[in-house]
């Protein structure tokens, strides 16, 4: 047994790819998981639904102890499926980074967030960077899935890991491969959404590519990490810039009298040349409000000026405002002050069906209308309370009183278990900025579009 033993050992230290990749194909290879949110928890449950045993790394404890009870909390994983894998061993979550020796697979899916200054916070990563490799062991992959700058892989990353001794390509490899989630999308999911796979180099890129290929059902191979890295920025930025110019043309509409509705509508019945985007009350989420400012910081690091970029974050930052302009208009017109307004917020989810209001453009309208004196209340039964950055609010139940005692209701969530035709017929009046009421043919005069 000794011989035996001895024997493997030295078969890792002279070729930790071919061991790592024998794992990989032969699904013992232990995953580990870094952040258990909309982009971790999904992936672990796929790897593990295929054979791999995951451990996830998760630092706020409620979340790891809800995992490892089996109680899930991600609307795109299904509940009986993370019990399952829970209780049989495939998937449990640790608060710590004592695991990583025996993790052969490390996924690192943390926050990649903005300062006041619209400049990269990269905390996040480069803590959890350091902590691997306090830890890191020959034959690991690490692949990193937070959407970053180009350069963040091999110029932050690598260097810290080499800080252990040991040496990309030959002891450990090192992939950026973006993560492509889009919540509450029953169409694609983790497992049918193509991924796209950047290596330090060609065995990173391999074991990556293996790594990826054995549940995605289409991986893309990209000749760089900081390849990898621009291709999730550029499609955040493409969404950005055109939901920008459909933002623009709504406020040009709305002072030329128009319907940017009927005008989208109509201009999106062309076949070819053109693809279908909404205006709003602004942009939320982790990606679209985030992801290009990125792109603009580090063209900046090169003296290049995004002009697209930093106009479209221009406009979509204004769309708070112009709702709240619209609003007072309105009051105005009923002859109310903001003043001794009641305001009904309907919806502060960022995106439809989900219960998710990071950047959600509802709260800045929220903050707007209280500084003009309004008493604002808000409902949405997907988002029970919230706290951000100072402003701490409950939801209201949605019934006949409350919405015969606002002044004003916003629409600025198009949720689906709403009644629409219900909240029109009780209301008194509605600024609809997302064209929730659309079908609703009674009492028309009631509602303002954006």
């Amino acid at each position: 047994m000794e011989a035996v033993g001895v024997t493997l050992k030295q078969g890792l230290q002279l070729a930790p790819k071919e061991t790592l990749l024998a794992k990989i194909k032969t699904k013992t290879a232990i995953v580990g998981v870094v952040g258990l949110g909309y982009v971790g928890l999904p992936f672990a449950v796929e790897k593990a639904k295929v054979g791999y045993r995951v451990i996830g790394i998760e630092q706020n404890p409620s979340r790891a102890e809800k995992i490892n009870r089996g109680e899930n909390y991600i609307s795109d994983v299904k509940d009986e499926e993370l019990k399952a894998l829970v209780e049989s061993g495939k998937i449990s979550a640790v608060t710590h980074f004592d695991p990583v020796p025996e993790m052969d697979v490390i996924v690192i899916c943390v926050p990649t967030p903005l300062t006041k200054n619209l400049t990269p916070d990269l905390t996040y990563v480069e803590k959890v960077t350091r902590e691997i490799a306090k830890r890191l062991r020959p034959g690991q992959l690490i692949s990193l899935e937070s959407t970053t700058y180009p350069g963040t892989t091999e110029e932050v990353m690598l260097p810290i890991l080499e800080e252990s001794g040991l040496k990309v390509e030959e002891d450990f490899f090192l992939v950026h491969s973006p993560e492509r989630v889009d919540p509450g999308n029953k169409r694609y999911t983790t497992k049918n959404t193509s991924k796209v796979v950047g290596g330090i180099g060609p065995a990173s890129l391999e074991v990556g590519l293996t790594f990826y290929g054995q549940t995605v059902k289409r991986v893309v191979p990209v000749s760089s990490a900081r390849a990898a890295e621009l291709v999730k920025v550029f499609e955040n930025t493409f969404r950005a810039v055109n939901i920008a110019l459909v933002n623009e043309l709504a406020m040009l509409c709305d002072r030329m009298d128009l319907n940017v509705w009927e005008v989208l509508d109509a201009a999106f019945t062309k076949p070819f040349g053109i693809m279908p985007f909404y205006p709003g009350p602004g942009v939320g989420g982790h990606c679209i409000p985030i992801d290009p400012h990125y792109l603009e910081w580090k063209a900046k690091e090169l003296n290049f000026n995004t002009h697209f970029i930093a106009l479209a974050g221009e406009i979509n930052r204004k769309m708070p405002e112009f709702v709240r302009q619209k609003a007072l208009r309105i009051l105005n017109r009923l002859g109310i002050p903001a003043s001794k307004a009641q305001i009904l917020i309907l919806g502060v989810a960022y995106k439809k069906d989900i219960a998710d209001y990071r950047e959600s453009p509802a709260l800045e309208i929220i903050r707007l209308l209280q500084k003009d004196g309004a008493r604002v209340l808000y409902h949405d039964e997907l988002i029970p309370s919230f706290r951000d950055r100072g402003l701490e609010m409950t939801s209201t139940p949605l019934t006949e009183e409350v919405l015969k005692q606002s002044d004003l209701v916003i629409i600025t969530t198009d949720h689906s278990y709403i009644d629409y035709n219900w909240v029109v017929g009780k209301a008194r009046h509605i600024l609809d900025t997302r064209n929730a009421t659309r079908r609703v043919s009674s009492f028309r005069e009631r509602i303002t579009l954006l």
